[in-house]
């Protein structure tokens, strides 16, 4: 239990720094999600009871994610649900029945052409 404490507790910590990014564009959502910057890239993540939707744009313009894939990790107190994304158009998708409630942390972890980055988001 004390590792479960201190994994969540480290990524908590940790969460702050995915919030540093470029200020030479736009960074608001366009689909209506959540948005937060990792490494130039914005990660906007549209959050619904049944489907989440993972959009990535660089400076604006939309990523390629057709080779790319997702795993996101729910938190909401207690609970913890684990989905995979994979490439639908333009985004990354997962359709089922997920708990979506303000307050809720999201962590994604993306691998795109043999790199992985670790994008995080609160549900408002």
């Amino acid at each position: 239990m004390k590792l479960h404490s201190l994994l969540i507790t480290s990524s908590l910590v940790l969460s702050g720094l995915a919030w540093a990014g470029p200020h030479d564009g736009d960074h608001k959502p366009m689909q209506g999600g959540v948005l937060t910057t990792v490494k130039d890239v914005d990660y906007e993540l549209v959050a619904k009871p049944d489907v989440l939707q993972l959009y990535l744009r660089d400076h604006g313009k939309a990523v390629d994610v057709s080779k790319a894939t997702a795993k996101i990790t729910l938190l909401s107190g207690a609970d913890k649900q684990e989905v995979e994304l994979k490439p639908i158009g333009d985004k990354l998708e997962a359709k089922g029945s997920f708990k979506i409630t303000p307050g809720t942390k999201v962590v994604a972890q993306v691998n795109s052409a043999g790199k992985t980055a670790s994008a995080r988001f609160v549900l408002k």
